[in-house]
């Protein structure tokens, strides 16, 4: 036998063996799940098309809200799910051919769900394992797949499938139910931080509620708000009429001072200011996420990042001759947002002097940088009456100022806790206590047993005392 001869009863054995797994394979019982599958969709499981998108798992509720929509416009939808052992790391389609040929031994079954978050107070039901037949945007039939996450085997995020017999169709249905899923997005508008979260079902982004503070509550130096505001909401509100004028839309603010001066506070201000813009709070161990921060917040935009405690990132620069990996993750995040993108970002820190160097290294990173300094006298009064102390006589606020010196923000808050508890000793009625006991109330903060306090709540470290020098005596000879 030549080599021609042999290659032709080659392709006649694999022939045979094809022709007889198929008359095996269509001599199978058909399972409901595969018969009701090949029913809709009029074609046979082995030419059926699959389209899947994944996404994050904090996006899974806004994967649900862009079906639901999809949905919407195509009947009343009929979820069903899938029993059998091995579905929850098989695909749709492996489960349906699986089933179809009987290896495994699958069943329509119920729908499974789980909650998760659609803001601080909202939580919504998402399918984490559900099928529901319904038309492409070409009027073909199609099947439509959720999952979730299966942690058990290691297959994160949550994924779309969308099954035809035309890849056409279902990649059409695909690109639909994203462009809803963006247009319904349930993080837009909201002010979000990544970490654990507490809600379940969540495990990534956790929903904030938006403060509300006036203007008279941020006690700053003279024109430092306006400045602020101006540069973080002006810029939104006249962000046409700057891009038509070929103008930059993308900003960055610097709020450097020392801690508890009203950093922190102060973004809690633009925060309520700004009621329709998304903000993306990076702190801790979640800085480490600062590139899904600036995707999500150039999707979402307007919006803000604020990074708090950026000098922490900045220190590990001494680690290193080339500066910390982190910090250039972050400039390279703040460079790859684009010119014309409507975000800013708002970084606090309490060290500006190991800031400098790295950001004066890259311009154009941030274009306003404004120090919230300790209060003065003015600043320090302000404080004192915000915080419950405005019905004090004159004089009594001027002692309580002039012993305050260098004390911040939060010293005050706190100060103005410790006299409220000292009044409640003495009589629970009165709502507001008085000079007694803020006195009470300043003498144990002042107290030397307290030092440690202070300095966290911001006050200045004392400068070290100078050592005595120890001699032997023979210093004073010798210099004879």
């Amino acid at each position: 036998m030549d080599l021609q001869d042999a290659q032709a009863l080659a392709r006649a054995i694999q022939k045979l063996f094809n022709d007889a797994h198929k008359v095996i394979d269509d001599s199978q019982p058909v399972s409901e799940l595969a018969a009701r599958v090949t029913e809709h969709l009029s074609c046979a499981l082995r030419d059926l098309v699959c389209v899947t998108q994944s996404f994050q798992n904090w996006e899974h509720a806004s994967l649900q809200r862009g079906v639901d929509a999809y949905l919407e416009t195509r009947g009343e939808p009929a979820w069903y799910g899938v029993s059998g052992q091995g579905r929850s790391h098989s695909d749709t389609i492996d489960i349906l051919t699986m089933s179809r040929r009987g290896f495994e031994h699958f069943e329509i079954g119920a729908v499974d769900y789980a909650t998760t978050a659609t803001g601080p107070d909202q939580t919504i039901d998402v399918v984490t394992f559900g099928l529901v037949e319904t038309f492409a945007p070409d009027g073909a039939p199609i099947l439509i797949g959720m999952r979730g996450p299966a942690e058990m085997f290691r297959r994160e995020g949550c994924r779309v499938e969308v099954i035809a017999a035309s890849r056409a169709s279902a990649t059409a249905a695909r690109e639909e139910i994203e462009r809803l899923m963006r247009r319904h997005d349930v993080m837009r508008g909201q002010i979000l931080t990544f970490g654990v979260s507490e809600h379940r079902g969540n495990s990534l982004v956790t929903f904030l509620p938006r403060p509300a503070l006036g203007p008279d509550e941020v006690i700053l130096p003279e024109g430092v708000l306006e400045t602020v505001e101006r540069h973080v909401a002006g810029i939104g509100r006249h962000a046409r009429a700057l891009l038509a004028r070929g103008r930059h839309l993308k900003r960055g603010l610097l709020l450097h001072g020392p801690p508890g001066t009203g950093k922190t506070h102060t973004v809690r201000y633009l925060m309520g200011r700004m009621p329709g813009v998304t903000v993306v709070v990076m702190a801790g161990t979640a800085l480490r996420a600062v590139s899904d921060a600036a995707a999500l917040a150039r999707r979402l935009q307007p919006a803000i990042v604020v990074v708090e405690d950026v000098d922490l990132i900045a220190h590990e620069r001494r680690f290193s001759e080339e500066g910390s990996p982190l910090l250039f993750t972050l400039f390279d995040a703040m460079d790859g947002i684009g010119a014309d993108a409507d975000v800013t970002f708002v970084l606090t820190t309490n060290r500006a002097d190991l800031l400098e160097e790295a950001l004066a290294g890259r311009p154009g990173r941030v274009d306003l940088a404004v120090e919230v300094p300790r209060p003065d006298p003015v600043r320090r009064a302000a404080l004192l009456r915000l915080y419950g102390a405005g019905h004090l006589a004159e004089p009594d606020l001027e002692r309580l100022v002039t012993r305050t010196e260098g004390m911040t923000a939060s010293f005050f808050k706190e100060l103005l806790r410790r006299a409220v508890l000292e009044s409640l000793r003495e009589d629970p009625a009165p709502d507001r206590p008085g000079m007694a006991h803020l006195t009470v109330a300043l003498e144990e903060m002042l107290h030397g047993h307290e030092a440690l306090t202070r300095s966290l709540l911001g006050a200045p470290r004392p400068a070290p005392r100078p050592v005595p020098r120890v001699t032997d005596g023979t210093e004073g000879l010798l210099s004879e």
